[in-house]
Parts: C-alpha cells; sequence; structure tokens
C-alpha cells in the first residue's frame, strides 16, 4: 500500500530526524532493569534484551503504540513495520512491577508517552498474541548487522 502524501511527509521525517528518547533513558536510570533503543527493529531489540538477560518476552499486539499514519494500512504491513522495521529510536524497557509509578513519573518528567506493552517471561524466546491472545505467525526478522 502507498502512503499518501501527509502520511508520507509524517514518515520521511521521522526517517531523517529521530528524536532520541535521551531525557526518557536518563529518567529510567534505577527504575528500568533493562532498556535499549529500537533500532534494529522492536523484535530484534527484544531479542538482544532477551539474550543478554536470559529471558523472553510475551507481547500484545493490540497495546504497541502505532501512530495514525501505520494504523490507516493494511494489518499484515502494519505488523510487519511495527515489529521488524528499525530506526524508530524509541526506548524499550523493561521494569518490575513494583516501579511502574516511577516508570509512570519518569515518563511524565521527560514528557515522553510509554506504553505497556508485554511482559517479560522465565522461558526464552518472544511470542506476540493477536488481540483474541493467538499466537502471531510471521518472519518478523529485524535488521542483522552480521547477515
Amino acid at each position: 500500500a502507498a502512503l499518501d502524501f501527509v502520511d508520507a511527509g509524517f514518515a520521511q521525517s521521522r526517517l531523517d530526524r529521530p528524536e532520541p528518547r535521551v531525557a526518557l533513558g536518563c529518567a529510567l536510570r534505577g527504575v528500568a532493569s533493562a532498556c535499549i533503543d529500537v533500532s534494529d527493529g522492536l523484535l530484534a531489540d527484544l531479542g538482544h534484551i532477551g539474550e543478554r538477560s536470559r529471558v523472553g518476552a510475551r507481547l500484545q499486539w493490540r497495546d504497541l503504540p502505532l501512530s495514525p499514519a501505520l494504523r490507516r494500512q493494511p494489518l499484515p504491513l502494519q505488523q510487519r513495520c511495527a515489529l521488524a522495521g528499525g530506526d524508530d529510536y524509541e526506548l524499550l524497557f523493561a521494569a518490575p512491577p513494583s516501579r511502574r509509578r516511577r516508570v509512570q513519573q519518569a515518563a511524565a518528567s521527560a514528557q515522553v508517552p510509554v506504553a505497556r506493552i508485554g511482559e517479560i517471561t522465565a522461558e526464552p524466546g518472544i511470542v506476540v498474541l493477536d488481540e483474541h491472545g493467538r499466537r502471531l505467525e510471521g518472519d518478523y526478522a529485524g535488521f542483522d548487522h552480521f547477515r
């Protein structure tokens, strides 16, 4: 699907002029137990956290924040872009449930919205669940520097 002029302009400006979340990263020190920027794709970068921490994750597709421009696209394209697309430079982080209020305070102080999109699991691997609780299937490989 092709983006209309306005949506294409929005996407191009996000690519050309990303807004690194430095203030949020600083505010999350001592709050988040893991943090990475989404440059290689959400699932690829979450995989880096899981690999280093020896954990897995379960994500809820419905909870992923998507731009209005992306929401106007067909669902398969939304999923491919949101799960495997990179160069967002948004922060992906994990924090214990007991620190939820501190996460909200960090987000407010940095003036950056945050969304809880899933949970860390003891079992390795990443599972994405659709709105009916079924596992989303597909190849959502992000950027691999060594491929």
